[in-house]
């Protein structure tokens, strides 16, 4: 029996899980903006605190690793590594994307999809471009994760054989481009804690755990930081 703390925050969602064996017994989230900074902890607490479980108390606390908002990973990541410290306990990564994948197999488990329906997460990215991969129907991956530019011949390879499902927060940049028959798009597939829970349960029970000393979140590209509008317009008089 596995008591899992579990921790999402590499989208705009902040969620959060206390979990036991794969299913979440407790469970906060917002889609507020920017909220993660303010409101993490305090979701860890109240799940904690409404099973009345101390930290010391879970087994180990698990984490999207991403890719996805820069900020969000580093909050998420640095709170998870940090609890661990505290708590010798062990850290558990999931790619969100995976998460993703799973909360829209779960959300489709009463859609007819047709056989041989491929799964595409997509994260949203700058401008055109998302963070991407494939799944087949079983949650396996058959294409690794990438940053993608989305143009018209998106996919073609894939849509002429296939039927794929898109979703999550780069599925809009799709939506218009990819006007294939073969194009399904699922709305309100968001990376939830619970569904990070399934698979982490997963990952400690085939005792696969990060070394907490030099994880670092996925993030697939650098970070490239800007200047406000305020803040060019300040520069320019």
């Amino acid at each position: 029996m596995a008591l899992i703390l579990n921790i999402e925050t590499a989208t705009p969602l902040c969620s959060v899980a206390l979990a036991e064996n794969g299913k979440a017994l407790s469970m906060r989230e917002t889609l507020e903006d920017k909220s993660h900074a303010a409101r993490l902890t305090v979701f860890i607490q109240e799940v904690l605190m409404e099973k009345k479980i101390k930290v010391k108390d879970l087994d180990a606390i698990a984490v999207g690793k991403g890719p996805g908002s820069y900020t969000g990973l580093r909050i998420g990541v640095s709170t998870a590594k940090g609890m661990c410290y505290g708590s010798n306990k062990p850290l558990i990564a999931i790619g969100t994307l995976d998460i993703l994948c799973k909360q829209a197999l779960q959300q489709l488990a009463q859609t007819e999809l047709k056989p041989g329906t491929l799964l595409c997460p997509m994260l949203d990215a700058r401008r055109m471009e998302v963070f991407t991969c494939l799944f087949d129907m079983e949650g396996n991956s058959i294409e690794p994760v990438t940053a993608k530019i989305i143009d018209e011949h998106s996919y073609r390879e894939w849509l002429s054989d296939h039927p794929v499902a898109f979703f999550g927060s780069g599925m809009e940049k799709c939506r218009t481009l990819l006007g294939h028959p073969n194009a399904l798009f699922v709305d309100g597939v968001h990376p939830h804690a619970a569904s990070l829970a399934i698979l982490s349960g997963q990952k400690y029970n085939r005792g696969e755990f990060e070394n907490t000393a030099y994880f670092e979140p996925f993030y697939l590209k650098d970070f490239i930081a800007t200047i406000p509008k305020k803040g060019l317009h300040s520069l320019n008089k």
